[in-house]
């Protein structure tokens, strides 16, 4: 049973009676619809053709008079075409589709702006690009001295290929690598100005000897840090003063400089054997210069790890120094010496120093 006075949005007019429809059955009216926006339809860049149906349409709709019965379960339905016409406006509409596409195309040109703009630039920008990267295809796989004078460097890269060479920087010569940044200046200067070069002279040579005996368990930074202490307790080194010494001045030396008093005495020893020495080879530097015929020995070392501690020259030198009488000249002590007065140059060949001490010693034998 229907109830004419329920109020539906399904309610439709059949053969004068009202009947109760599903709501989904009901098509909206066109008038409450709102058209699109310019800027929608622009966006959504539907084909001419398509607007041109739709427009048909719904002209066709709010035209179509307000029938009753069985025309108005249908009211919004267009009537139906032939195949053939339906074919031909499927093409019309692709036809009018791939118009419309190259017209936005050309709208999206336009769009990018008159020189001197930012698309422009963009634009000139993405030129530029693929320019570049024509150019590095081109250039693959040439050698780099021809991309370089052909393309980036130009006229200076090919001055400089035709430049005659000039010869390589002679690498600089390094001291002795006993002698590191961390060395003691005191002990750099001295390697650099006395070690190694050849010395004639008794009171140097007496100074050499005692500081090298002295050495013994210490190292020569300190000693030579102490070294005026050493000159003025032993007069300058001078041999006929220091053999003179008696036991209250070597007491007195030994407490008023703070030295060992065995080292005093065993100075004053070698002092007295000095000057025997003296008397039968004239002096104390023709006597050790002697062993080596009076010519500096050269053994050319190239790793200070390869230097020894002693040699079978200063071993026989202690050994005849020792049955003369003197103290504190062991083989080690000796070798010492004789690396302290230029008896040997075992400066390193990379050393700057083997070559002066070198020359040296050559002048003083001559």
């Amino acid at each position: 049973m229907c109830n004419s006075n329920v109020k539906s949005a399904g309610v439709a007019q059949i053969d004068g009676r009202p009947v109760l429809q599903p709501g989904g059955n009901r098509v909206a009216a066109p008038e409450g619809a709102k058209p699109l926006k310019k800027s929608l339809q622009k966006s959504l860049s539907m084909p001419a053709a398509y607007d041109n149906a739709a427009a048909a349409a719904a002209i066709t709709c709010t035209a179509a008079p307000k029938n009753t019965g069985a025309a108005a379960a249908t009211p919004y339905l267009l009537p139906p075409t032939s195949a053939k016409a339906a074919g031909a406006k499927a093409a019309g509409a692709r036809a009018a589709a791939s118009t419309g596409a190259d017209k936005n195309r050309k709208q999206a040109f336009e769009l990018a702006g008159p020189a001197g703009s930012i698309a422009a630039a963009q634009r000139e920008h993405v030129t530029q690009a693929q320019a570049q990267r024509k150019m590095r295809i081109a250039h693959y796989g040439r050698t780099a001295s021809f991309s370089r004078v052909e393309g980036k460097v130009g006229a200076t890269a090919t001055a400089t290929a035709t430049a005659p060479a000039t010869p390589a920087a002679a690498p600089e010569e390094k001291r002795c690598s006993f002698i590191t940044a961390y060395s003691d200046p005191v002990y750099v200067a001295y390697h650099d100005e006395e070690w190694g070069v050849p010395v004639h002279e008794d009171e140097l040579l007496f100074e050499m000897l005692t500081l090298s005996g002295v050495q013994v368990g210490a190292d020569w930074a300190s000693i030579l840090r102490r070294r005026h202490i050493y000159r003025e307790a032993f007069s300058g080194f001078d041999v006929d003063a220091v053999a003179k010494y008696t036991e209250k001045q070597m007491a007195s030396v030994s407490a008023g400089y703070g030295l060992d008093l065995g080292t005093i005495r065993g100075a004053v020893n070698n002092a007295c054997r000095m000057l025997e020495v003296r008397r039968d080879f004239g002096s104390f530097g023709k006597y050790v210069w002697g062993f080596v015929n009076q010519k500096a020995l050269s053994p050319g070392y190239k790793y200070s790890r390869k230097i020894p501690v002693k040699t079978s020259k200063s071993e026989s030198i202690s050994k005849d120094m020792v049955r003369r009488g003197f103290r504190f000249v062991g083989p080690t002590v000796l070798h010492s010496f004789m690396q302290a007065v230029g008896l040997t140059n075992d400066h390193l060949v990379s050393c700057p120093r083997h070559r002066v001490c070198s020359s040296s010693s050559s002048t003083s034998s001559v």
